[in-house]
């Protein structure tokens, strides 16, 4: 069979062109169609088979979002990149420059300033493919600027969660995050200005415990993963089974958790006429 290997297999490879892309389709984690790459994305990443919303990242966020697809980013604050100069059987240093050569972000949160609706809007969006959208220094900073910025513009406020929890490789500092963001939270609600929770999938952890769930209006996409601690791990404390849509967004819904379950194609729309109703102006 050395001929097939030797002969054949390389004249094979001569003719396929080094042009075609590398990845031409998509599997939905859901009903596993494959889907052409380019329809997925004129589809915004939703499965056109079975309606799967599909993870998307920020910057596509906030495409999405805002009016004509039009915004300026606001960049993060600087901070200590490894306070705790952590490791574990890798550097953080080493897992953060890692992160930032892939997803081509500082961190795991970038903002934006716009309009939603015609509305004023900033809009703190979190990237899951950094580090699990984990919460550090820079993202709190980040959604502190972001709520300072809000006010300094007299304009809503829109989180746009998605994340595994506090960053563990930053230790106590990155839980106390949830107060400094709570309190910049807060800050903007004395000036009555809306403050709005887009839950996209997954939205767990030290993120859900703080500011997560702490909107005027909380929205999500559907069948976006939703909670605290794990499935498993409440099971094993509660000694009970679980639904098997829990902790899912239309199980928060029905559990008035949440007001409102948006496909992604209709967000700009529905959080345009939620700041028509909550503005001021």
């Amino acid at each position: 069979m050395n001929w097939i290997r030797n002969f054949v297999k390389p004249k094979l490879k001569a003719l396929v062109s080094k042009d075609v892309p590398e990845k031409l389709w998509d599997k939905c984690p859901a009903c596993e169609q494959m889907i052409f790459h380019r329809e997925l994305s004129d589809a915004d990443y939703v499965c056109p088979q079975c309606d799967y919303h599909m993870r998307i990242g920020p910057v596509k966020r906030l495409d999405l979002l805002f009016d004509e697809a039009a915004f300026e980013r606001i960049p993060l604050p600087a901070v200590v990149h490894d306070p705790l100069k952590f490791k574990d059987i890798k550097r953080y240093a080493d897992r953060k420059k890692d992160a930032q050569a892939k997803t081509k972000e500082e961190d795991a949160l970038v903002i934006g300033f716009g309009s939603i609706g015609g509305k004023p809007a900033v809009c703190a969006a979190f990237n899951f493919q950094f580090m699990g959208g984990s919460m550090g220094l820079s993202v709190g900073e980040g959604l502190v600027k972001a709520a300072d910025y809000a006010r300094e513009q007299g304009a809503a406020l829109i989180v746009v969660p998605a994340s595994g929890g506090a960053r563990m490789q930053e230790g106590i500092l990155s839980l106390m995050q949830m107060a400094r963001s709570t309190a910049a939270i807060s800050k903007l609600k004395e000036r009555q200005l809306p403050y709005i929770v887009l839950l996209t999938d997954p939205t767990t952890g030290g993120v859900t415990a703080s500011f997560a769930m702490l909107g005027d209006i909380h929205i999500a996409e559907p069948k976006a993963m939703i909670g605290f601690a794990g499935r498993r791990v409440i099971e094993q404390t509660i000694k009970q089974k679980l639904p098997s849509d829990f902790q899912t967004a239309e199980y928060l819904l029905d559990h008035g958790m949440l007001d409102q379950v948006v496909h992604r194609k209709d967000l700009n729309k529905t959080l345009g006429n939620i700041l028509s109703l909550l503005g001021k102006s």
